[in-house]
């Protein structure tokens, strides 16, 4: 019948049809209330209560995705003696952070735990997933869908990720597991601020995160520019009678913090500018990776409010915390070049790539610096307080500070292809594409250097002998919470 249309028509067709593709709306949320969703705070305690075990899946594509899954593998393979209970490590994560190809696995092992292992490998990890993609963008059948303004290339990349992984699930699935708390990001294109797949976040835009699908979580965390579209949210912040958190007072009253707090100021601008409804009815989302590639800068927020707010340390429920765990999992991508070898520099495309992954490289590197550098600070200032250093006054600054450092070990895990051993092994971990398909070869060799990282990390093995001291906990009043 459309073969006797004529072309006008056909085309008419087509565009009302375009007309009828709309992205998923977010829904709108009536009233606040800081007890309700998905959000970290209100998590159950499952297991060590004076431990808090945290794992940071980088982004990478499929590299990243095999790599973080490698590091589950790893953990689960790890039996601790915690009081006497002899428990797997991977029973003791509290926290999954998840970037673009490490969004999904992140969001994979919170909906289904332990039978993730027995699916994942073929359903996502050794599946061709960029092919698929490619072919339902060029497909005729997609076409007036993807014309219109609603429903871009992300759209079209979620409905496939939830019917190959996540099978219709939401964040309200999510709510109902027993596993760890997985918080993945995207980055608000507008400001180049980080966004979180939390309840915490979504009260800011006065929106509910249940019904939002964890496929679109991971599509937007994963959206890279050019290749896929940014994904929309609506905003309707101002509408519910958001209370902003208690460290916020601490930030903006200099009396009340123990020192500078840069980062927190940053995150409070942002915040209220995602509060302003009325100037931003929406909010465009791009890969998590162009803010924070690691999925660590929420961590090192966290450690800066628990040390520079008092409102904030009072404002959290765990008071026993003596370790906290980051296993910062990092699949970069560094492939070889022989540009300094000559003359002639590169070529436009080349410099654009280079140029686009090297500022997020070198953050990557500063925050697992940022991390160590507050686990050492820490470390010290505790040693003086208990030496006496600031008992007959001194500097007050430095004594306001040190009496402010919480009582908590920070273990920096760094889980990376620089880890392994064999030279041969490490140029071809780094010269590995980020795409979303690899050789079956590739994703098992990702897997067994993650195992070989974690195993090489003298920060690892000092965790699982600390963790298996039989002492009571000692109460602290410093817990971590991760927005």
């Amino acid at each position: 019948m459309i073969r006797r249309l004529p072309a006008v028509s056909v085309l008419g067709m087509l565009v009302l049809i375009a007309g009828c593709a709309t992205r998923p709306i977010n829904e709108r949320l009536d009233h606040f209330d800081p007890t309700k969703g998905y959000r970290s705070s209100t998590r159950p305690e499952l297991n060590d209560s004076d431990t808090i075990i945290i794992l940071a899946f980088s982004g990478g594509g499929t590299r990243a995705a095999a790599f973080s899954y490698g590091v589950l593998e790893e953990l689960r393979r790890t039996e601790v003696a915690i009081n006497g209970r002899k428990t797997r490590m991977l029973d003791e994560v509290d926290l999954i952070t998840g970037v673009s190809g490490g969004s999904f696995t992140a969001l994979a092992y919170a909906l289904y735990g332990e039978e993730l292992f027995d699916t994942y490998e073929q359903a996502f990890l050794k599946r061709n997933v960029q092919s698929e993609l490619i072919k339902r963008v060029l497909s005729p059948t997609n076409w007036p869908a993807l014309w219109s303004e609603n429903f871009g290339r992300s759209e079209l990349a979620a409905q496939y990720y939830d019917e190959i992984l996540f099978h219709g699930a939401t964040f309200t699935d999510l709510e109902k597991k027993r596993g760890p708390f997985a918080l993945v990001t995207a980055t608000d294109i507008s400001t180049g601020s980080r966004f979180a797949f939390a309840q915490g976040a979504f009260d800011v835009i006065c929106s509910n995160l249940d019904s939002v699908p964890l496929s679109r979580a991971a599509a937007a965390s994963s959206a890279v520019p050019f290749a896929l579209s940014p994904v929309t949210l609506n905003n309707y912040g101002g509408s519910c009678g958001f209370i902003e958190p208690p460290w916020v007072r601490a930030v903006e009253d200099p009396a009340q913090r123990a020192r500078p707090a840069g980062r927190a100021l940053q995150t409070l601008k942002e915040m209220r500018s995602f509060e302003d409804s009325e100037k931003r009815p929406y909010i465009h989302l791009v890969d998590g990776g162009v803010s924070d590639n690691l999925g660590v800068r929420g961590i090192i927020d966290a450690f800066d409010q628990v040390e520079f707010s008092s409102a904030y340390r009072r404002s959290l429920r765990v008071d026993k915390i003596r370790r906290v765990a980051v296993f910062v999992v990092n699949s970069l991508s560094d492939p070889a070049t022989d540009w300094d070898e000559h003359e002639y520099p590169p070529n436009d495309l080349q410099i654009l790539i280079k140029a686009t992954g090297v500022p997020i490289d070198r953050y990557s590197y500063d925050a697992v610096e940022l991390i160590k550098d507050t686990a050492a600070r820490w470390k010290n200032m505790r040693a003086m307080r208990a030496a006496g250093a600031f008992a007959n006054g001194g500097n007050p600054v430095l004594a306001t500070a040190a009496a402010n450092v919480p009582n908590i070990d920070i273990f920096a895990i760094d889980v990376s292809f620089d880890a392994v051993s064999d030279e041969a092994e490490r140029r071809y971990l780094k010269d590995l594409p980020t795409s979303f398909v690899l050789p079956p070869e590739a994703v098992d060799r990702l897997r067994a250097a993650a195992g070989e990282a974690i195993r090489a990390s003298s920060y690892y093995h000092r965790l699982i002998e600390d963790m298996s001291r039989a002492e009571p906990p000692e109460p602290n009043s410093a817990p971590i919470e991760v927005r």
